[in-house]
């Protein structure tokens, strides 16, 4: 499976609670903090709803 690199870019301080909520399940706190996921439909499905939050690269 493909690997996603995904960096938080933007804060989420003036967001919805399920988008905080989001972000925090992705394990994100830092601005320019950055996970490596592994793709699949939930993850596409989480980032979907964050997508002007963060930064989606092939890891």
């Amino acid at each position: 499976m493909a690997q996603l690199k995904v960096t938080l870019v933007k804060s989420t301080i003036a967001c919805l609670p399920k988008q905080k909520a989001v972000v925090a399940a992705l394990g994100l706190k830092k601005i320019n903090q950055s996970k490596v996921f592994t793709d699949s439909d939930a993850l596409q499905g989480q980032l979907a709803l964050v997508s002007h939050l963060v930064k989606v690269e092939k890891a």
